[in-house]
């Protein structure tokens, strides 16, 4: 069945009109690849170079557009978009993989991004006075055209935290959304877009290799955001050095929970740890994706994470009762699984869990059962790489230096966690952790938008949400007498 969203299906955005591709590729189901959900455009470097040079063009007018305008455009399309929230979680669950309920959270999420970025921008747009013999203010523009290149994993939350405040701060954008699931991104695109002029708001879809390349190393791209692998991120900044781009990145992670020997495991306390794990398959780059435990509760932890792991209905999103769906494409489901397989070859232990829904569709679907790896060492390429996916490695350790210097053997730096019913003992972890954030306890995300956490060594650049992100999308500069 094909979507019943025409405008989509096929389509990319320039200058305020659909255009049909030449060539298009269907858009599957992941958890019944036999489902066409719709089509999705593959666009060529010379439509990349017009959308570009359209977004150009409006920039002209739109960075010296009204900031209350601006505002009051986004809150307006901000009340629309929460008004199609519900008919469109089923579009974004059979596109992506996602259980229903973490695909409505997603979509109304977008809805808090709109807003709260539309709030905030009125008071920290206004100019600021330095005291002092000079007088000298600081004030605010935008950059220019800003390409968008968003993920697969949760791609309304993380195109959106992009584009808003790219909007909001004056710049036009360019966004080029993931190839395996683009239609529900550009279902609430085209309604923000038609809040705002003409060209403001650009989506071109298809090939990374293609659009990104393109936009990537055109000179008329000031800002790039780009959020996905950090392979990928590295061939993007090669590509933007000759243009000196500004560069926003949140690249890949690997997670490290540390529990130590007097953590509360209580019920609540190892459904939070199987959450921190299994949140949308394990396809976050702030998931847990190994976890160190003292010796003396380790085998306490693998035979409560089994039996938590054992509960879970594993099956197609779109069914009300499934709480872990498939993974999103073919080349990350036939990745994890290949990492579980060379983990057996060289020895480790296999512990499978999690209850089958519709076992006779079983392979119609990139599924994977919710795995935890044992019999493992610091060295082997699960414990190093990004699972990406519904596995885990659990290790021991014998004493807290020993496990500092296990988390922090990574060339990844995003997100941590300690475990242990001392919370001073785990600030003072916190602080030698090589982490952008630590909880205490849980493994999850922030909720609160004005938060600001950027990764560090190969998990990023820059900043993420500070004021809903608008910092990153404008230039501060000095006016002074």
């Amino acid at each position: 069945m094909i979507s019943t969203h025409p405008f989509v299906s096929g389509k990319y955005l320039i200058g305020g009109q659909w255009l049909q591709a030449e060539k298009t590729a269907n858009v599957t189901n992941p958890g019944h690849t036999s489902e066409v959900v719709g089509e999705v455009a593959l666009c060529s470097k010379a439509d990349v170079d017009q959308a570009v040079g359209t977004a150009a063009k409006v920039y002209e007018s739109w960075s010296q557009s009204d900031i209350e305008d601006r505002a009051n455009r986004m809150k307006l399309a901000a009340d629309e978009i929460k008004s199609i929230v519900e008919e469109n979680v089923s579009l974004l669950v059979r596109e992506n993989g996602k259980v229903l309920v973490e695909a409505k959270k997603d979509l109304l999420r977008v809805v808090d991004i709109m807003k709260q970025g539309a709030e905030e921008l009125l008071e920290w747009w206004k100019p600021e006075s330095l005291a002092g013999g000079q007088k000298v203010q600081i004030r605010k523009r935008p950059r220019g055209v800003a390409a968008i290149i968003s993920p697969w994993n949760s791609p309304l939350i993380l195109t959106f935290k992009r584009v808003i405040p790219a909007v909001l701060t004056g710049n036009t954008v360019v966004v080029k959304p993931a190839t395996s699931c683009p239609l529900t991104i550009m279902t609430f695109l085209k309604v923000v877009a038609s809040y705002f002029p003409d060209g403001v708001i650009n989506v071109v879809t298809g090939s990374g290799g293609v659009i990104g390349d393109a936009l990537c190393s055109d000179p008329r791209v000031r800002t790039i955001a780009f959020v996905g692998s950090t392979e990928t991120g590295k061939e993007i900044m090669r590509a933007a050095a000759g243009t000196v781009k500004k560069l926003y990145m949140e690249l890949g992670g690997n997670d490290a929970a540390i529990l130590l020997a007097d953590a509360k495991l209580d019920d609540e306390a190892i459904k939070r740890l199987r959450f921190g794990v299994l949140r949308a398959a394990g396809q976050v780059c702030s998931a847990i994706k190994r976890i160190y435990v003292h010796e003396s509760r380790y085998e306490e932890v693998i035979e409560k994470l089994t039996k938590e792991f054992s509960r879970i209905r594993v099956g197609n999103g779109i069914q009300p009762d499934v709480e872990m769906g498939p993974l999103n494409n073919k080349s990350q489901y036939d990745y994890v699984n290949g990492l579980i397989n060379r983990a057996v070859e060289a020895g480790a232990n296999v512990i499978t869990g999690g209850i089958k829904l519709d076992p006779e569709s079983w392979e119609q679907g990139y599924f994977i059962m919710p795995t935890i790896i044992t019999g493992v060492d610091q060295q082997c390429e699960i414990v190093r790489a990004e699972q990406f996916g519904p596995v885990i490695p659990i290790l021991p350790f014998s004493d807290v230096d020993e496990v500092v210097r296990l988390a922090n053997d990574s060339e990844f730096g995003l997100r941590a966690s300690v475990w242990t019913e001392d919370k001073l003992v785990a600030v003072k972890l916190a602080d030698r952790l090589e982490a952008g954030a630590v909880f205490h306890n849980n493994h999850t995300v922030f909720q609160d938008l004005h938060l600001d956490f950027p990764g560090l060594k190969e998990s990023g650049l820059s900043r993420e949400t500070r004021h809903c992100g608008l910092e990153y999308f404008a230039d501060s500069y000095g006016l002074a007498n």
